[in-house]
């Protein structure tokens, strides 16, 4: 059970890491929703065809929906290989090297897709990672295949 003291302490970490996310996501999510046009008339058609006929209204009810999608994710410190051999001398207190060194980004990824890059941070005795990339949506879209 994670006391108050941690839920704060993390709360600041996450507003000083971004003191102006909560106006930003706000105007984001916005600007996804519909918007009404002059022309368009709400009807009772349960087809509606997205963006002709919708309003700004049912847009946000939509997104509201995924909000509660629940999403896994993962950060990778870093990989190693070895052979069969070497994996099974490995032991209580072994030591495996991986191939980044200390202080370099480290991947964040959403349902096995890579994210962005961040650095790892210490609040309170526990881990978390500072998002300082976000890759392009370009890339984002290579990857999904």
């Amino acid at each position: 059970m994670v006391d108050e003291s941690t839920d704060e302490a993390w709360a600041q970490a996450m507003t000083e890491a971004n003191p102006d996310s909560k106006a930003e996501s706000d105007e984001d999510w916005d600007s996804l929703s519909p918007k009404e046009t002059a022309g368009s008339t709400s009807s009772q058609d349960p087809f509606q065809e997205i963006n002709t006929k919708s309003t700004a209204g049912e847009g946000k009810t939509n997104l509201e929906f995924l909000m509660d999608l629940p999403l896994s994710v993962t950060v990778e410190l870093g990989r190693a290989e070895m052979i069969i051999d070497k994996m099974l001398q490995l032991g209580q207190g072994s030591v495996i090297e991986l191939e980044k060194a200390a202080g370099e980004p480290v991947e964040i990824f959403v349902n096995h897709k890579l994210l962005g890059k961040g650095e790892v941070i210490v609040v309170n005795d526990r881990f978390g990672v500072r998002i300082t990339e976000i890759i392009s949506q370009a890339d984002r879209i290579k990857n999904i295949g």
